[in-house]
C-alpha cells in the first residue's frame, strides 16, 4: 500500500528521514467466508453465492486469533467473499477488538441495513472499507448485480452517520477509469475521508478478466489526477487520506511528480520513499483464507504456505523453506529483467509478482504492469 497523503504531508512538514524498518508482525487480511451475495470481476477469491464447505469454525477463528496475538499482528482486516453474511462475523471482531488489535471490515456494503451499521458502530471496528468502482450502472456491471450500487451507497451513508470511519475502495480497469474523477467527488459529497485506488492485480476473476486491465497511459493520467487532488487537500490543510495499492510503481512515479512541482523537496521524498521500501506481500503483508490456508497475501490463493488448523501461523510466516516465501521476504529480491536493472528498486521492492507469475509463469520476471518508461527508471 501506497499512503499518498503521507507522502504529500512530507511535503508540507517534512520529517526525519529514518531507516526502514518492518513493523513486528504483518497486517493479516482474513477472508472469514467465501460466500458472497455478488459476484465481482476482479474477485481474487472467484467468491459467488453459495456455502463453501470446511470454512473454519468460530472456536477456530479465535484459537488462531491468539497466536496472531502472540505474534504481534497489529492488524485484523476481515473479509471474504462478504463477510457480512457470516453470523458471527460481530463475535469475532469484538474478540479482535478486546485483545487490542486494529480491527477493520471489508464488504460491499450492500448487506448495510440500519441494523447491520448499528452492530458496526457498536463493535467499534476502526475502519470500514467498502467497494464503488464507478457511478450507478457501471458499478451494477462490475459487481454483476442490478442495484448494487444504491445499497451500497446506502451503507455508506448509514455508517458514516453513526460516526464510523469509513473508504471507498475503487478497482480500475478500462470499464470504469473514465469515472474515476466522479467516485472522488462521490467521497467529497457523502462526507468519506478515506478514497482507496486499487491496480487491477491478475488474480482469480481479475486474472481471468486482465486483457481489461487499464493501459498505461490511463494509468499514468489516473494517478497525475489522484497526486494532484491530494496535494490540493494537504496544502489546504484537509483531513483526506488519499492511499493506492497492488502496484508499487506508484512510488517510483511519484517520485516523478515531485521533481515536476516541487523539485526543491525530490532529495527527502526520495529518501522517504525508500524507508518506505515498497511491496510487502510476504513481509508485513498475509492472508489468512476461509479454509485456514496461508498465503503470502490476498493475490497469491493458487500458493498455499500452510494451514493453521496443522501449524501455527506463527511457525508458517517466518519459514523461508518455501522458494516463493524466501524470495519475497530477501531485500533485494531476486527479480529479473526491468525490475533487476531498475534504479528504484529499493523503493518499489519489485513490484507485485502476482502479474508476473500469472502472464510468464516466473514470478521473478518483470512485472508487466509497472508503467514506468525506461528513461524513468533508468534505462538508456
Amino acid at each position: 500500500m501506497f499512503r499518498v497523503s503521507q507522502f504529500m504531508h512530507e511535503l508540507v512538514s517534512p520529517t526525519p528521514v529514518g531507516p526502514r524498518r518492518d513493523p513486528p508482525g504483518p497486517v493479516v487480511i482474513w477472508n472469514l467466508i467465501r460466500r458472497c451475495n455478488l459476484a465481482c470481476k476482479h474477485c481474487y477469491s472467484i467468491s459467488t453465492d453459495k456455502d463453501f464447505a470446511g470454512e473454519l469454525s468460530t472456536a477456530e477463528v479465535l484459537e488462531v486469533m491468539s497466536d496472531l496475538k502472540v505474534f504481534r499482528v497489529p492488524v485484523l482486516i476481515l473479509s471474504g467473499g462478504e463477510p457480512l453474511l457470516r453470523p458471527d462475523i460481530f463475535d469475532i471482531a469484538a474478540r479482535a477488538k478486546e485483545m487490542g488489535f486494529y480491527t477493520a471490515l471489508s464488504t460491499n456494503g450492500t448487506l448495510i441495513d440500519e441494523a447491520a451499521a448499528d452492530h458496526i458502530a457498536l463493535t467499534g471496528f476502526d475502519y470500514v472499507g467498502i467497494s464503488i468502482d464507478g457511478m450507478g450502472a457501471t458499478h451494477d456491471r462490475f459487481r454483476a448485480r442490478d442495484g448494487a450500487f444504491a445499497d451500497s451507497l446506502g451503507g455508506i451513508r448509514r455508517c458514516v452517520t453513526r460516526g464510523v470511519k469509513v473508504g471507498l475502495r475503487f478497482t480500475m480497469t478500462m470499464d470504469n477509469a473514465a469515472e474515476l474523477p466522479q467516485v472522488v467527488d462521490l467521497m467529497e459529497s457523502e462526507g468519506v475521508g478515506k478514497f482507496y485506488f486499487s491496480h487491477l492485480n491478475y488474480a482469480g476473476r481479475g486474472n481471468k478478466n486482465r486483457l481489461d486491465d487499464a493501459t498505461i497511459q490511463v494509468t499514468r493520467h489516473a494517478m497525475d489526477f489522484l497526486f494532484d487532488i491530494a496535494w490540493a487537500h494537504a496544502a489546504a490543510g484537509r483531513q483526506r487520506e488519499f492511499v493506492t495499492g497492488n502496484n508499487d510503481a506508484d512510488g517510483p512515479y511519484f517520485l516523478s511528480w515531485v521533481k515536476r512541482h516541487h523539485p526543491d523537496k525530490a532529495g527527502h521524498i526520495a529518501a522517504k520513499l525508500v524507508q518506505w521500501g515498497g511491496n510487502a506481500s510476504g513481509v508485513n503483508v498475509a492472508n489468512i483464507d476461509n479454509l485456514g490456508e496461508v498465503h503470502p497475501d490476498t493475490m497469491w490463493w493458487h500458493h498455499k504456505l500452510g494451514n493453521v488448523r496443522q501449524r501455527p501461523f506463527s511457525a508458517i510466516w517466518p519459514d523461508t523453506s518455501d522458494p516463493l516465501m524466501a524470495g519475497l521476504k530477501a531485500r533485494p529480491r531476486p527479480v529479473e529483467g526491468r525490475c533487476a536493472a531498475c534504479a528504484h528498486l529499493s523503493i518499489c521492492n519489485g513490484n507485485t509478482r502476482v502479474r508476473a507469475e500469472r502472464v510468464t509463469g516466473n514470478p521473478w520476471a518483470e512485472d508487466p504492469g509497472c508503467y514506468l518508461s525506461d528513461g524513468e527508471i533508468g534505462l538508456a
